[in-house]
């Protein structure tokens, strides 16, 4: 039996969109997970929290915008602080254009609004 995995799901910044962030969370714990929500936070604020709680995956939304700079900024983080093994998924309004580029700044999965819950599920359950 695989080991229960540990997610943190946060905000990316200011940003005021928090139901799909809810929602995304519940699902999580209602497939065993276990999910600490935070809401709303900077990227050293997602990171120090995820070390702290052994996570093992960073689950962040955004609908306003700041995507090209806050998500890559916590896989930076994250690289900084040694805790590359922390994977990180993006949800949110996203460009297609974007996407290739935050996949390519570390994010490993993004998923756009609509996505349905069991693929957010399989696509974790999928990361190592």
């Amino acid at each position: 039996m695989s080991k229960r995995k540990r997610i943190l799901i946060a905000r990316l910044g200011m940003d005021a969109h928090w139901r799909g962030s809810v929602v995304v969370a519940r699902a999580l714990r209602d497939a065993g997970m276990e999910v600490i929500y935070i809401g709303n936070q900077m990227p050293e604020g997602i990171v120090r929290t995820a070390i702290q709680e052994s996570v093992d995956i960073i689950g962040l939304s955004s609908l306003s915008g700041n995507h090209m700079i806050l998500a890559p900024e916590v896989v930076q983080i994250l690289k900084r602080e040694g805790a590359d093994d922390i994977k990180v998924i993006f949800g949110g309004t996203v460009p297609p254009e974007d996407i290739p580029l935050l996949k390519e700044a570390g994010i490993s999965e993004v998923f756009g609004p609509g996505t349905s819950l069991k693929k957010i599920i399989d696509a974790i359950n999928s990361l190592d």
